[in-house]
């Protein structure tokens, strides 16, 4: 009884384990993902005051919450 449950287990994180490897692997979305990070960096060249006033508040915030 015992081994049948780990074998499903087993069987079971073998496919989210190739679900989440074939996710990763997506090219559409590590298209998103670099179209993301590029436009990220363009605002913050916009606006690098601003920029740097957003993340040390955030930094401030997460700093505060797992004190």
């Amino acid at each position: 009884m015992n081994e049948d449950i780990i074998s499903d287990l087993n069987e079971e994180l073998e496919g989210v384990i190739e679900e989440g490897y074939s996710f990763l692997q997506d090219e559409e979305l590590q298209e998103k993902i670099q179209e993301l990070k590029t436009e990220s960096e363009l605002l913050i060249r916009k606006h690098p005051i601003k920029s740097v006033l957003i993340g040390a508040a955030a930094g401030y915030l997460l700093a505060r919450l797992l004190k």
